[in-house]
């Protein structure tokens, strides 16, 4: 089957407004065969989230999970989804990555995390991608549909957010604690259809991650010798706000879409603010 021109256009369903109720229902529609495709997720007490990710990618012929050592029933519910499963303590999520990556047994490999489900219509291109014969790019973007507080977030920097998550085997994640990305990219291209994303539970939720998100982020710029300064806690999270919420349209998806950008705006401070403090031991 001939692959789609790599910079595809979304299909038109995806052009018109999506309806307000997460598409969870849809994923009924994906067919039994398996595809050649390496699915790796990276967890750690995902119990809650871990089956309906792997119900979504119940079509790979390979799904690894990654466990960073949870004490919750993450571990067992992916086993009992038929997901193969490694248990590595104390590493960053790009490690998790790297560790399943190593294992895959396909040529393409899905980074899926287990807050993300992945539509039909990311199916057909995923099949579409592993079926055929020729030259290809070695990396795909994805785009990301992501739902916080009741609503998918359309504007602001949530609602044009784009994920370099398929790639050939041989690429690897560049260790560092947050935004973890591949090590070299000199080929990308775009895939049809999108990931579903729940980042958050609620707004306690998503105020306690990007608290250890923005310890996580001053230790990588303490690594990088990044030395503190006071004008990054005073303009940068208020440059953060103005960006995500005036000049991104973030006011056009309402109270959430100002939540969302004051909780960024904060993390920004927060990242400043522990690097200015003593590293924790």
């Amino acid at each position: 089957m001939a692959l789609r021109p790599a910079f595809a256009t979304a299909p038109q369903s995806e052009r018109t407004e999506p309806s307000t109720a997460a598409p969870t229902q849809r994923f009924s529609l994906f067919p039994s065969e398996r595809v050649a495709i390496s699915v790796v997720i990276p967890t750690l007490n995902e119990a809650s989230r871990i089956e309906d990710a792997l119900d979504s990618v119940r079509w790979a012929d390979q799904v690894i999970v990654v466990d960073a050592g949870s004490s919750d029933k993450t571990v067992l519910l992916a086993k009992q989804k038929g997901a193969e499963t490694l248990i590595i303590r104390d590493r960053t999520i790009a490690e998790q990555r790297n560790a399943g990556i190593a294992r895959a047994r396909n040529h393409w490999v899905l980074a899926l995390d287990a807050d993300e489900s992945v539509t039909p219509e990311l199916w057909a291109s995923l099949a579409r991608l592993a079926s055929a014969s020729g030259s290809s790019p070695s990396a795909f973007r994805i785009r990301s549909r992501n739902w916080h507080l009741g609503r998918e977030l359309r504007h602001g920097p949530w609602g044009r957010d784009w994920k370099v998550r398929v790639f050939s085997r041989d690429q690897r994640y560049a260790i560092q604690r947050v935004h973890e990305s591949l090590e070299l990219l000199d080929d990308v291209g775009m895939l049809e259809g999108a990931l579903i994303h729940h980042p958050y539970r609620d707004v306690s939720h998503q105020v306690s991650k990007i608290a250890t998100y923005a310890r996580w982020a001053a230790d990588d710029l303490r690594t990088r010798g990044r030395r503190p300064r006071l004008g990054d806690m005073i303009v940068r999270p208020a440059w953060r706000f103005l960006r995500d919420y005036v000049f991104m349209s973030g006011w056009r998806d309402g109270a959430p879409g100002f939540v969302v950008s004051a909780v960024s705006a904060f993390s920004v401070f927060l990242k400043y603010a522990c690097l200015a403090m003593p590293a924790e031991r």
